[in-house]
């Protein structure tokens, strides 16, 4: 495996270190007055998600992680594994239901999707920043309800429930922010 220093850091590479995968959020060299120069820096483990801020001396050596990130389009669910496919080798692959998470309320059919590889290892699934889905169930709306800032909650047809402007109805198209699944605009 290949290893690299401190002096190599920059934001972004990929590290193993306790045998996690992880990513370089931040890191700042620090040469005190006294003593040694050593290096604060931030990681996220690429499954869970966390941040942990931790510390080394200048010169410590990781073990290097190759991060490659692959478009690839989501075709189904069969119930136990979503499947996605490459674009250009029309090879298949499948992720377990349980890998997707919270994201699997963002997958539509057909979508182009990102698949993050630490080496060959998938790391992590991310649906399209944003997706045009139809409202499926909601509260009717009113004329005249036009209030600024009044929302109602609503089902899309991902199974997700996200709130919308009171004007909108079952069956409109809808813009939707997958990092907060936030209701970006109406769709013509």
């Amino acid at each position: 495996m290949a290893s690299i220093t401190t002096a190599d850091f920059k934001n972004g590479i990929g590290l193993r270190i306790k045998d996690k995968v992880c990513t370089i959020v931040e890191f700042q060299h620090v040469k005190p007055g006294k003593g040694g120069a050593f290096v604060r820096y931030k990681t996220k483990d690429l499954k869970t998600g966390r941040v942990v801020e931790q510390t080394c001396n200048a010169g410590t050596k990781f073990e290097s992680v190759t991060l490659t990130t692959t478009e690839m389009q989501y075709l189904y669910n069969d119930g136990d594994h979503y499947y996605f496919m490459n674009m250009e080798t029309y090879d298949q692959v499948p992720v377990p239901v349980d890998f997707i998470g919270d994201n699997a309320k963002w997958l539509k059919e057909n979508d182009v999707c990102q698949l993050l590889y630490a080496d060959d290892e998938l790391m992590g699934v991310n649906p399209p920043m944003f997706i045009e889905v139809e409202i499926v169930q909601t509260d009717p709306g009113f004329k005249g309800d036009t209030v600024q800032g009044s929302t109602k909650p609503a089902t899309i047809e991902t199974g997700a429930v996200i709130q919308v402007p009171m004007y909108l109805n079952e069956g409109e198209k809808v813009k939707v922010d997958t990092r907060d699944g936030k209701f970006v605009s109406r769709v013509s």
